[in-house]
């Protein structure tokens, strides 16, 4: 993950970082999709674990977890298709987007060792305050896998306590609240997110509520990585009937790609 912003960075570009919620509709429709990310140029994707009680997702992403749901989807479905979709050719880098509690229901070493076997970079656990994330750090360094913070706009004096343990990148939190798609961004972001820029030499990726090319551009003035997720979980969403077709599937994944390609800055 890191050659991936580092290379971005020389070339004077900015990553684009779509989240997408493993299993909806179904694990192998997600792989499918995410061939389709990277075809439409994203650099590095987050791959939502289903999760019944979300802390920090919006109504859109809490849609897509109970489709996902359904069809039982667990934290070992979310690794699994990780590896299926590595074996299908997708090569950007995997950060898993987890709630806390099914990492503590597989056990934390095991949990460790399956994101290692499943060649995932990167970890955001939302749920995980800093003061408590000790043990999930040393896991992760002994591993291999990166804890990637979220910092909010209300997290102040706490800031660089947070930073001085991050890892990979630090995720900066545009708008108070859950996720969703917004046209208004929480006030003083700008000075927000330069104040943490300015507290590390880690990538800085900004996400919650960046929805459209015109917001994407305007933050990628000012970070390194912009994070798109319930706007692209809506454009699934809205293509489910196209994607349950046999004939009409590939439409489906099209449209997506499509939408997802208007979001990245050439």
């Amino acid at each position: 993950m890191e050659q991936t912003f580092r290379r971005l960075r020389e070339a004077g570009e900015t990553a684009l970082m779509p989240f997408i919620t493993v299993g909806d509709p179904d694990p192998d429709t997600t792989v499918d999709i995410l061939l389709q990310l990277e075809q439409a140029g994203a650099d590095i994707v987050e791959l939502g674990v289903p999760y019944s009680d979300p802390l920090a997702d919006g109504p859109v992403i809490q849609r897509a977890s109970e489709r996902a749901l359904v069809h039982g989807i667990t934290i070992e479905t979310c690794l699994e298709t990780a590896k299926k979709a590595r074996n299908r050719g997708v090569t950007m880098p995997f950060v898993l987007f987890t709630y806390y509690n099914p990492m503590l229901q597989m056990g934390l070493e095991q949990f460790f060792t399956s994101l290692r076997q499943a060649d995932i970079s990167g970890l955001i656990v939302p749920d995980l305050p800093f003061e408590e994330s000790e043990e999930v750090l040393r896991l992760g360094d002994e591993h291999g896998i990166l804890l990637v913070p979220l910092v909010a706009p209300t997290s102040s004096e706490r800031i660089s306590l947070i930073l001085s343990r991050a890892r990979g990148f630090v995720y900066c939190v545009s708008s108070l609240g859950v996720t969703g798609e917004r046209s208004d961004f929480h006030k003083g972001v700008d000075d927000f997110i330069a104040s943490v820029k300015a507290g590390t030499d880690l990538p800085v990726a900004v996400g919650f509520g960046i929805s459209n090319g015109e917001q994407v551009r305007r933050f990628a003035r000012i970070c390194d990585g912009t994070v798109v997720g319930s706007a692209i979980v809506r454009k699934i969403e809205e293509s489910l009937p196209l994607l349950k077709s046999e004939e009409q599937r590939e439409q489906g994944l099209l449209q997506i790609r499509d939408f997802v390609a208007q979001l990245k800055l050439r």
